[in-house]
């Protein structure tokens, strides 16, 4: 063992600064999510158009995660943060004003804009401060449970958005959310600076890194694990899809689509810490082929469902699988990283999921306009299977620097 793994070190020594900030920022995404296609038809934008408007969050966080790294290498891990959110409170202010603006339907797709950047540079930034701060033996427990952190604050934000909006209406739920990223920034002030490492053991300079050379050298790692990311990553996103559809297509109402919606997410939040501790003491792929599997399957039960309890006892099972998965993308990036390039390389392994995360609801519209919504959920199980593959032949493979 290294000196790193046997100082104490404890969680709950960097609870407050390296996870309180993540609470607060995703609080204030949660916040305004639901009603952002809401906003945009107020402004009078078409079905397809509020569509667009709230899929701009998500494109811009995936186009800007190779910026973000530069940004984040640039002027360091706490600054990355504080400044993101700080960014990310004024598109925010921008979006509760948009209704009064001449333009507001502009205003609001470049606030989104912003926001999806501003989440890019946030969420890089703490997970490069984690990988780096936080002991090798306790990596998958703390990347865990920033993912985690993060289901947290998405799952209250909405209800406090809903509460707030019945006395100021939808921009209350705008300005519930600079109050959380407001908050996010003042807090990340107190993030504790990293020491500087060392050059070399002689002393002589690093040659630095570049996008070109990180992803030259560790292509290998990009085309296998890095795969699987992707497909776990796209599987993810199509659940959040799924659900809602499927109950839709069953005849449910709205009330009984959100209520199995919410106790999957519930399911989602519970089982995160432990998958962690699992993932330190016994190695990664003992979450990340369950994981996969479980959320597969569930996927491939959804179409069988005829009802309020089959569909809700899939989607528990979509939860189970998708909480024990938290951190896991965070943590393989943490694992794979070199120590001279860490920012490059994370910034490419993000793009690589957030790739995933676009593409996973393209392929379920796809299936389902050519074939059936049925058979559309069902292609996006086979996912799950696929990234079960690659992960068991990829990870256990594939030789790390460290061990963990």
């Amino acid at each position: 063992m290294t000196s790193t793994e046997t100082a104490p070190f404890s969680l709950r020594s960097i609870a407050v600064p390296a996870f309180g900030p993540a609470l607060l920022f995703s609080f204030g995404e949660g916040a305004i999510l639901p009603v952002v296609a809401l906003s945009a038809r107020d402004l009078g934008a078409s079905v397809a158009v509020a569509a667009l408007i709230v899929t701009l969050i998500g494109l811009g966080s995936w186009f800007f995660n190779l910026p973000a790294s530069v940004i984040t290498l640039r002027f360091g891990e706490r600054w990355a943060i504080v400044g993101a959110a700080a960014a990310s409170a004024i598109a925010l202010v921008g979006a509760a004003m948009a209704p009064f603006a001449p333009h507001g339907l502009w205003l609001l797709a470049g606030s989104m804009v912003v926001v999806g950047m501003a989440a890019s540079v946030f969420s890089l930034a703490r997970q490069k401060y984690l990988t780096e701060a936080v002991p090798v033996v306790l990596r998958a427990r703390a990347l865990s449970s920033l993912g985690g952190v993060n289901r947290i604050g998405i799952f209250i934000g909405p209800f406090i958005g809903a509460a707030v909006m019945q006395f100021g209406g939808i921009p209350a739920a705008y300005w519930a959310g600079v109050v959380g990223m407001a908050a996010a920034a003042a807090l990340s002030l107190t993030i504790p600076d990293l020491e500087t490492p060392a050059a070399d053991v002689d002393g002589a300079p690093v040659q630095a890194a570049t996008m070109r050379s990180v992803a030259a050298s560790h292509a290998g790692v990009f085309l296998t694990v890095g795969m699987g990311v992707l497909l776990l990553s796209a599987l993810r996103a199509s659940r959040q899809v799924v659900i809602p559809l499927w109950s839709e297509h069953l005849g449910l109402d709205a009330t009984q689509a959100s209520l199995i919606y919410g106790i999957s997410g519930a399911i989602d939040m519970l089982v995160f810490y432990p998958a962690g501790k699992l993932m330190d003491r016994k190695g990664r792929q003992w979450v990340a082929i369950p994981s996969t599997l479980i959320m597969g399957t569930a996927m491939l039960l959804i179409p069988l469902s005829a009802g309020f309890v089959g569909l809700l006892l899939a989607s528990l099972l979509i939860g189970f699988g998708n909480g024990i998965s938290s951190g896991l993308n965070m943590t393989l990036g943490a694992d794979f990283s070199p120590d001279n390039g860490r920012g490059q390389f994370l910034g490419i392994w993000r793009f690589l999921a957030d790739a995933g995360s676009t593409g996973g609801p393209v392929l379920l519209s796809g299936v389902t306009a050519l074939a059936s919504l049925g058979a559309g959920v069902a292609s996006t199980g086979v996912l799950g299977f696929a990234a079960a593959i690659v992960f068991a032949i990829t990870i256990p493979r594939l030789k790390h620097r460290r061990n963990y």
